[in-house]
């Protein structure tokens, strides 16, 4: 029988949300008790899996970001001629000002049957240097933190645009309808916060499921209050009043998207506790990790995180390196001291998830990704850090089908500028959606009187380090 609104009063309305909305309560709740939106009913799930463009090289993503902006030439591209002219005044000034050149305080060692140069600081990501295409002429636009973390994430600099998550789901939904398509996890605080991962105008459904605490993930995942017969019943109840609600009203998908969070949050009581659970995996595994180690036990649960979820079908997963701060990256003073700690933190983590994906046959067909919001500058900021750089810096990609133990690009001789196959972030975003299956530039969505795109009006598929 069809619920007439009027037949349940608002506390009761109240309780029934409350008893109904484990797991996603937070995205709905608030905005359904205020009654802010109108929308019609939903007409099909947003995040159902999707045919690509065209046949894809990856299925799914693993974005490890670094904010903060990890050095290029103290981490993948080594400069020589930098070394040589350590403490000299640099050709070239920095935002008009005149600096010293900085050496890098770390060695660099050839890898793998590539040969390829790695620091010292990643001795483990360099055990897996076959596997990487190290992007050494990247470009963005801004030198400073909000705008080049936007950007890299959303194409954006300044206004709210969708994330490349929120992209991703949107073009291929998900392949596991009893997660999230889109899982953020960050132990600490984001610049610009849910902008990073947000789905902007975009159907909410897209937007990416923030993870803060490692060890309690999703929070009031259980309900207790009923059995699971009588909360199939209360949902039930509560989708008619959302029905009724909307009818006649105009589509709004963050209504939309309330009503799937208690679906979801519904069927993830089966599947999400066992995903999350870090501790049914073996001693041998979590020290592949380092979740053994004081130092990497963080990133390390990250990491391992990421593998459980993506291999049982979660299209896109963002790791935000946040330990100690906004930026952990950001060294404009202490260089040595603060990339060692930060590259000590990430290293064994990001070689166990590369080693675990190829050992499971994941790697082929899943694109990890490395890197920042910008690079630093070769030259030094007071006696021993270096500033924001954003116009030559360094990336990796691994698996997805991309080719393994090549470097692309090339900055000059002390690693100021793009001078050879510069890659800008438009470029990446293209890459990235071309290795999914999806055509960038037919990847839109009508809002505002216009079609938006990841990419604006840029961007062009990197196509020599396609495997």
């Amino acid at each position: 029988m069809m619920l007439d609104e009027s037949h349940v009063s608002q506390p009761n309305r109240r309780q029934l949300l409350q008893r109904t909305g484990a797991g996603f309560g937070s995205l709905a709740l608030a905005a359904l008790l205020a009654d802010e939106t109108r929308a019609a009913p939903p007409t099909a799930n947003p995040l159902a899996p999707r045919k690509p463009h065209f046949p894809a090289r990856a299925k799914r993503v693993i974005f490890l970001f670094m904010p903060g902006g990890p050095s290029q030439v103290d981490t993948f591209d080594p400069k020589p001629e930098l070394t040589k002219q350590h403490g000299k005044p640099s050709p070239k000034l920095y935002l008009g000002q005149k600096r010293n050149l900085l050496a890098s305080p770390w060695k660099f060692r050839k890898h793998g049957k590539s040969g390829l140069d790695v620091s010292e600081l990643f001795p483990h990501v360099a055990s897996q240097i076959d596997q990487l295409c190290i992007l050494r002429g990247m470009v963005a636009d801004d030198v400073n933190h909000p705008g080049g973390c936007l950007q890299m994430n959303t194409g954006e600099r300044v206004a709210t645009r969708p994330s490349l998550g929120a992209w991703v789901t949107y073009g291929l939904g998900t392949e596991n309808q009893n997660l999230p398509g889109f899982v953020a996890v960050g132990p600490g605080p984001l610049i610009e916060g849910g902008r990073q991962y947000g789905a902007a105008f975009l159907p909410a459904a897209h937007q990416g499921t923030f993870v803060s605490d490692l060890k309690n993930p999703i929070r009031n995942l259980k309900n207790e209050s009923v059995e699971p017969i009588r909360q199939r019943q209360e949902l039930d109840a509560l989708r008619q009043l959302n029905d009724l609600h909307s009818a006649g009203r105009a589509e709004d998908s963050r209504l939309s998207a309330r009503i799937e969070s208690f679906e979801l949050a519904y069927r993830m009581q089966v599947q999400a506790p066992d995903a999350f659970d870090l501790t049914r995996e073996t001693d041998r595994v979590q020290h592949r990790y380092g979740i053994d180690r004081k130092e990497t036990e963080t990133f390390g649960r990250q990491c391992l995180l990421a593998r459980r979820l993506v291999e049982r079908g979660v299209r896109f997963v963002q790791l935000y390196h946040t330990t100690g701060g906004f930026q952990p990256w950001d060294q404009h003073s202490d260089l040595k001291g603060g990339h060692a700690k930060n590259a000590l933190a990430t290293d064994r983590p990001i070689a166990g998830l590369l080693e675990d994906l190829q050992a499971r046959g994941l790697l082929d067909d899943t694109l990890v990704i490395w890197g920042g919001e910008f690079g630093r500058t070769p030259a030094a900021e007071g006696t021993n850090g270096r500033d924001h750089h954003p116009y030559g810096f360094t990336m990796w990609l691994a698996g997805g089908g991309v080719k393994g133990g090549v470097a692309h690009g090339e900055t000059d001789e002390f690693g100021w500028d793009a001078v050879q196959d510069r890659v800008h972030v438009h470029d990446l975003h293209a890459t990235i959606l071309h290795l999914l299956g999806l055509d960038h530039e037919k990847l839109t969505y009508r809002h505002a009187g216009r079609d938006f795109r990841l990419t604006d009006v840029s961007g062009a598929v990197v196509k020599p380090i396609l495997a």
